[in-house]
């Protein structure tokens, strides 16, 4: 079985899955993540198939256009042996982020729990798994938004069952 140390690390392309996407894609900023230092979004076709919602699609269409996300494909023999063999036990989407991920030495942003977590942590290691928290903290490092605006977003998350267990982005910056 394959573990985190098996490859060598590609520090800063984050492959990213559909639900952070969905994250983004929710509070109608999902153009930061392309401006986020040093780290390169990546998107494989079947996290693009998985957003199914017209206005969505659109918007990634648009952030993929604009060069803040790029595709990616799974198709080398050795990540598509890896994505078989997930497929068994994950969904697509977060089975090519986790194959591409691993043979290629990246990282993959997801908000997976589970099953889908578990192998993430497996293959990768826990720090190469980024969470839409860490992403909207790393957003406000760059000072790309404020601790407000992303207390802000996470109300919206809120309203809309994305819960982060913390009261403000003040107390998960300053960490």
């Amino acid at each position: 079985m394959m573990t985190a140390k098996t490859f060598r690390l590609s520090p800063g392309v984050v492959v990213t899955d559909t639900n952070v996407l969905i994250n983004f894609l929710r509070i109608e900023q999902l153009g930061l993540l392309g401006r986020v230092p040093e780290l390169r979004f990546e998107v494989p076709q079947q996290v693009m198939d998985e957003v199914t919602w017209e206005a969505q699609a659109a918007a990634l269409a648009a952030a993929l256009e604009a060069g803040e996300l790029h595709p990616c494909e799974a198709s080398d023999v050795e990540i598509s042996a890896l994505y078989s063999s997930l497929l068994k036990r994950i969904e697509s989407g977060e089975a090519a982020c986790i194959a591409i991920a691993c043979v290629r030495g990246q990282s993959v942003a997801t908000d997976e729990k589970g099953n889908a977590e578990r192998i993430a942590h497996e293959l990768l290691g826990r720090h190469r798994l980024l969470r839409t928290e860490e992403l909207i903290k790393r957003c406000i490092q760059a000072e790309l938004i404020s601790v407000s605006e992303a207390d802000e977003f996470k109300a919206t998350r809120a309203r809309n069952r994305y819960v982060m267990k913390f009261a403000s982005f003040a107390d998960l910056a300053a960490a």
